[in-house]
């Protein structure tokens, strides 16, 4: 059986034993900057999640509140996950990750001028995102995308 109590009541251990793992973080990644929000999507991704790991983070993150689903509109076989309030708060987390990578990995494929504005107005660019994620939308995929809402054009070499 799973222990649900936290080893301890440290915030970075809470923090971690809620969403500290890989396939976790990349899920959220995939929904905020990608849109992906059905278990097929989630398996198209670079990084190539085993469906039994998929199916276990998404369980757990739905039980940690971080994620919800509900079925899909029109195929009622699937289901579709979206960030909980909870989750969508690991909004400037994730902007902190990415800075991170981008800043100490020589062959990011984060697009600087992505980076560059971010970094320019950290806070709106959280509220935007924020916004854009939960109706729906997400950074980089779709017409209602942040990147067009703002007019960057990003070069989508690897992305």
């Amino acid at each position: 059986m799973k222990r649900s109590d936290p080893k301890s009541h440290c915030p970075i251990n809470f923090s971690l034993e809620s969403f500290g793992d890989n396939w976790s973080l990349l899920i959220i990644r995939d929904i905020i900057y990608f849109g992906k929000n059905t278990y097929g999507e989630f398996m198209e991704s670079d990084e190539r999640i085993s469906s039994n790991i998929l199916a276990s983070r998404l369980a757990q993150l739905e039980l940690k509140g971080i994620l919800d689903k509900k079925p899909h509109a029109t195929d009622k076989r699937k289901e579709v996950y979206f960030l909980s309030d909870k989750g969508l708060d690991l909004i400037p987390l994730l902007l902190e990750l990415a800075d991170w990578g981008a800043q100490h990995d020589a062959e990011t494929d984060a697009p600087q001028n992505w980076i560059s504005a971010v970094k320019a107005d950290r806070e709106s660019m959280i509220r935007l995102i924020r916004d854009t994620v939960q109706g729906g939308g997400s950074v980089f995929s779709g017409p209602n995308s942040v990147v067009s809402k703002l007019g960057i054009t990003i070069k989508r070499e690897r992305l």
